[in-house]
């Protein structure tokens, strides 16, 4: 209007922070600048806790000294004292202690535990605590500021904070789920921590960090909805029921090394006594896809199976012998092929 530009006063505050005030009667807008940054920590710090105890294993757990001590951090999830943390940060730990952001002490103990996501959940005694809230991690964008918040190197840096972008959305890293990589700073200790979005959102756990010389800005953490699919997983069943087609299969080398590839997974082994094998499929086979979505990487079919349970059947397409087939298998639990 008149070679001016107008924008919404409520978008201005959503995307810079601070607040405004408009007064109507004088057609007036008053704006107080804040930072962002700012307000996302003081919105999510109440849900982050630190947590500390002994060691079990390892040369820190043979000695008597009271100050050998393991830290990680912690995200509230319920108010009720439900605590979501990294599986290794407290599956060789006892004598758990979490520590909130006021300083507030509880005796924790791990009721949940898998190693294959790198998730566990430890239970407090306590009411009314401050839980996190949870964005979906499918809407998060390369570019995107985060914060990160934990505990990083010693117990007397908790809640700590760290700034910076999301760096990619799908990484692997050996992982069997995917991975955000973010240039936030995550050091030892940080792990089990959020990753934050600048609407005070939880996008990630921080769960490693590369580290060697000449590597920085380099951290990674386990998306949302993977943490929620593990949690859900824990609410309803005591554990993670974790599908698997009851064969092994192999990534093609440039998915191995990460380039991009339309290459798909070749069949290295067939369990025997299984759906599968019943079926006909054999080694050697490739395959394109599961219900019809395809799969290039280890990653692509492991996210794909979060969907289904063991027992669920699901048609597979593959190349045998030149020829596309298709078969039904049924589900197995991945326990049961370990």
């Amino acid at each position: 209007m008149d070679g001016e530009v107008y924008v919404k006063a409520s978008d201005v505050v959503k995307t810079l922070g601070g607040s405004g005030n408009y007064r109507a009667e004088e057609n007036d807008f008053t704006y107080a600048s804040g930072s962002r940054v700012t307000e996302v920590v003081k919105k999510v710090s109440p849900s982050i806790v630190g947590i500390i105890g002994k060691p079990m294993s390892g040369s820190q757990a043979s000695s008597d000294n009271r100050f050998n001590l393991a830290h990680g951090t912690g995200i509230i999830v319920k108010s009720d004292g439900l605590i979501v943390t990294n599986a290794h940060v407290v599956e060789d730990m006892k004598q758990i202690i979490v520590v909130t952001s006021e300083g507030k002490q509880y005796a924790g103990k791990t009721i949940h535990l898998d190693e294959e996501s790198d998730l566990a959940v430890v239970q407090i005694d306590a009411k009314n605590l401050s839980a996190a809230t949870f964005a979906k991690s499918s809407n998060v964008e390369v570019g995107e500021l985060v914060v990160a918040i934990g505990t990083p190197i010693t117990f007397a840096l908790r809640n700590s904070v760290t700034y910076g972008v999301i760096s990619g959305t799908d990484r692997s890293l050996h992982s069997t789920y995917r991975l955000l990589q973010t240039d936030a700073a995550i050091n030892p200790g940080n792990s089990g921590g959020a990753l934050v979005n600048l609407q005070g959102e939880v996008i990630g756990i921080n769960s490693l960090k590369l580290s060697a010389a000449g590597i920085d800005g380099l951290g990674f953490a386990i998306p949302s909805d993977t943490v929620q699919y593990i949690l859900d997983q824990f609410v309803k069943y005591g554990k993670v029921k974790r599908p698997a087609l009851g064969l092994e299969v192999e990534e093609s080398w440039a998915a191995v090394v990460g380039l991009p590839t339309d290459e798909p997974l070749k069949v290295s082994r067939v369990d025997p006594h299984t759906s599968a094998a019943d079926a006909g499929i054999k080694e050697g086979d490739v395959l394109y896809s599961v219900n019809n979505s395809n799969v290039k990487t280890l990653v692509d079919l492991n996210e794909l199976l979060k969907q289904y349970l063991p027992g669920d059947k699901v048609t597979l397409t593959l190349q045998s012998n030149g020829d596309i087939i298709q078969k039904e298998i049924t589900l197995l639990d991945a326990t049961q092929t370990q």
